[in-house]
């Protein structure tokens, strides 16, 4: 497996390689550590970054490189990941650094939309140890929820690790309200598409459960029926359930539900208590 991880000297940046050293991984795996620079001034901070997150990274008996460059971090980034086609890099949430203030939020946000591999969002979760011991997968059945699905399956975990599985069944109304106040409710097409809708997200949850079954030990899941928008919701019960990562397709179905949407994935990237990652 192929790792790029982008680094700068700020606490977003440590919980990174903290993260990513904390984890089991398959052998073989490589890993990059990329930082940017906005100035030739820079290179010897840059220097310094490298060979602090190189030494923590190898310790976990990782084949670990590293390498700056100069320029724009989200452009860089973004060249780096197009040129070497790693399987996942790895950004921190936010920061604030000499380093062209790398990894804030719109770095995170670009990288995210744009690579053209997997990513994940990595956020340090106050007094909770790093690693992953409970894992949160979003899913609407779509060919983007199910490569999220093998994703996760195809990796090692440390022993015991959970898996839980959310599917939200999303009626994309219009006004909710001002359909009910309406004098005429054609309710008998509302309960098919409702019944519709339930039984795509049941079928969903049992595609996922198929795939992770063969990894994981603990495999629980859940389906929540609303009117709104999924983000609020798959944020919410992560944090309601005490989850350190949250895996979600970068698209899912287009249709009455249109699940896991760019727009959705970002959404749940950017407000989650924990790590995010967004697989294409």
């Amino acid at each position: 497996m192929r790792l790029l991880v982008a680094v700068d000297h700020s606490e977003a940046s440590q919980a990174v390689l903290t993260e990513v050293a904390a984890r089991p991984w398959p052998a073989q795996t490589s890993v990059e550590v990329l930082t940017v620079v906005t100035d030739s001034k820079s290179a010897q901070e840059s220097a310094s970054i490298l060979g602090r997150a190189a030494a923590e990274l190898r310790s976990q008996g990782l084949e670990v490189s590293g390498l700056s460059l100069q320029g724009d971090p989200k452009r860089m980034i973004l060249d780096r990941a197009a040129e070497t086609k790693p399987d996942l890099v790895f950004v921190g949430s936010n920061g604030g650094s000499t380093i062209a203030r790398f990894l804030l939020g719109s770095v995170a946000s670009s990288v995210m939309r744009h690579a053209p591999c997997s990513v994940e969002i990595v956020r340090a979760r106050k007094g909770k140890p790093a690693g992953v011991r409970k894992i949160l997968l979003a899913t609407d059945g779509s060919e983007f929820a199910e490569r999220a699905a093998k994703s996760i399956a195809e990796r090692p975990w440390p022993a015991g690790t959970e898996v839980a599985v959310l599917s939200v069944v999303e009626l994309h109304l219009g006004n909710a309200q001002a359909l009910f106040e309406a004098p005429i409710v054609d309710t008998e097409n509302l309960e098919s598409q409702r019944a519709e809708a339930m039984q795509r997200s049941q079928n969903a949850v049992a595609a996922a459960r198929e795939i992770l079954s063969k990894t994981f030990s603990k495999v629980t899941d859940s389906i929540s029926v609303l009117l709104d928008g999924p983000k609020n919701v798959i944020v919410d019960e992560a944090g309601k359930n005490d989850v350190g990562l949250i895996v979600v397709g970068s698209h899912g179905h287009r249709g009455i539900e249109r699940f896991m949407l760019g727009s959705v994935s970002e959404g749940v990237a950017l407000g989650a208590h924990c790590s995010v990652e967004v697989i294409r």
